[in-house]
């Protein structure tokens, strides 16, 4: 079966993000963590975790955005999909998440909480399809997209990169 991102995006339900790219949540723990057990940086009570399906396509990228929790992707199909990271004390790295171990693939990719990041399609790649799983669960208050000239004036090293993803 030759599957497409068109196949997955009809299959899937997914619908499109702020990000960029294409969506769907999948599951959100019933159980919740009290605020008071949780870190300061959470401004409430959260889910023990939360899951999506997420797509590019081919033209597609996601916006430099940070996350309040830890972000595990999970690469399901595709092409390889590259995700730009900043840390939060300036470091850059990028990860290569897909299926070829000798290219420096991994089929898994944690993200930091705090960290800065974007992706997009490895050379070549038609279209890549992750999970992604939030720990503790996602909520919108918790994600912040990146702004350019903030961006740009914490790390101008790579100022290619933040013109590119915001």
């Amino acid at each position: 079966m030759n599957r497409t991102a068109d196949h997955w995006i009809r299959t899937l339900r997914l619908e499109p993000h702020p990000e960029g790219g294409l969506f769907r949540e999948t599951w959100r723990s019933p159980e919740r963590a009290a605020q008071s057990a949780l870190p300061e940086r959470f401004g409430g009570d959260r889910a023990l975790g939360t899951s999506i399906y997420y797509l590019l396509r081919a033209g597609e990228h996601s916006r430099l955005h940070r996350l309040r929790g830890d972000e595990v992707w999970h690469f399901h199909d595709g092409g390889p999909l590259l995700v730009h990271v900043l840390s939060p004390e300036g470091g850059y790295r990028q990860l290569r998440i897909g299926i070829d171990a000798q290219a420096g693939e991994t089929l898994q990719a944690v993200i930091p909480h705090g960290s800065w990041f974007g992706a997009e399609l490895g050379p070549g790649a038609p279209f890549a399809l992750v999970g992604c799983t939030v720990a503790p669960g996602f909520e919108y208050e918790d994600f912040e997209l990146g702004d350019r000239e903030t961006l740009l004036a914490r790390h101008p090293e790579h100022r290619e990169l933040v013109l590119r993803f915001t």
